[in-house]
C-alpha cells in the first residue's frame, strides 16, 4: 500500500477531505521522525513503538578494493510492533 492509497482509504472511512488527511499523515510521520532524531521513543498503544537503535562498530569489506573497513557505531530507526498487533497478524494472515 502506498501513501496515496492509505490517504484514500482513511479519507473514505472518516469522511474527511483527502488533502486534510494527507496533511495529517504527513504531520504524523514528521513528528515521529523528529522524535526519533532527538532520541525519543514514540509509543502507540496497540500498534507499536518507534525508536532509535544503536548499531555497534563493526568490520566490513570493500569488495572493489579488496580492503577491510571499519563501519562506525551509528543509530538507525526501528519499529517494534505491539504484542496485540503481532497476535492479530498471526491469527488473521492467510
Amino acid at each position: 500500500m502506498t501513501k496515496a492509497e492509505l490517504v484514500n482509504k482513511i479519507a473514505e472511512k472518516t469522511g474527511v477531505e483527502k488533502l486534510t488527511t494527507l496533511a495529517i499523515i504527513e504531520s504524523m510521520m514528521n513528528e515521529i521522525k523528529s522524535s526519533i532524531c532527538t532520541n525519543e521513543s514514540v509509543f502507540l498503544r496497540g500498534f507499536g513503538t518507534f525508536k532509535a537503535k544503536k548499531r555497534a562498530e563493526k568490520t566490513g569489506r570493500n569488495i572493489k578494493k579488496n580492503t577491510t573497513i571499519i563501519i562506525p557505531a551509528h543509530h538507525i530507526p526501528a519499529f517494534k510492533p505491539a504484542k496485540i498487533f503481532v497476535d492479530e497478524t498471526k491469527n488473521n494472515l492467510k
